[in-house]
């Protein structure tokens, strides 16, 4: 899961990323969520969890309450100077992504759900909202091993996956033709 400017996941089963049918798998920013009713999204809807969980709906609840802050670095430094203002919108931001990854958990019975993205700096908070919500209300069986844990990469996941993905895609039969076919 990686919550940034906006909020995303990538799905990865026997090692492979799973794309979907379209190759927007994971894509649950826009996915709604109770605690988000009336709140509007960059998208036009209502209730999206990147509408309450990303870096800049997080920023818009600081502001909201009088903590001054402009960036995901303001954000982290708050956390880590123990502004309780900006430690529980960071949770909060995890206890909605917890609402969304509940189906994921009931959907697909992940072994681990790792967490990066910009925030992944301050992810002992907002894993703690994530796990409140996921391990009070996804089956027991379902949550008995299942790890919630920071992303190893950190803040880097995007730009790795996202190289990664580059390059699965150039040395795939299709892009490897495509190369041969421009050298010839």
């Amino acid at each position: 899961v990686k919550v940034s400017t906006g909020v995303g996941t990538s799905v990865i089963s026997n090692g492979i990323l799973q794309r979907g049918g379209r190759n927007v798998a994971g894509h649950i920013g826009h996915v709604a969520v109770p605690r988000g009713a009336g709140i509007r999204c960059d998208c036009g809807r209502t209730g999206c969890v990147a509408a309450i969980a990303s870096v800049p709906a997080i920023l818009t609840a600081l502001r909201a309450n009088g903590v001054p802050a402009d960036d995901s670095n303001d954000i982290i430094n708050l956390v880590r100077s123990g502004d309780p203002v900006a430690r529980d919108a960071v949770r909060e931001a995890g206890c909605a992504l917890g609402e969304i990854l509940i189906a994921a958990v009931a959907l697909v019975n992940p072994e681990i759900i790792a967490i990066g993205g910009s925030l992944a700096q301050v992810s002992e908070h907002l894993i703690a909202g994530i796990r409140e919500v996921v391990y009070a209300r996804a089956m027991p069986l379902a949550t008995e091993n299942l790890l919630i844990v920071p992303s190893k990469l950190g803040s880097d996941a995007g730009v790795i996956g996202a190289s990664m993905m580059a390059v699965e895609r150039l040395f795939s039969p299709a892009g490897v033709t495509w190369m041969l076919s421009k050298a010839a």
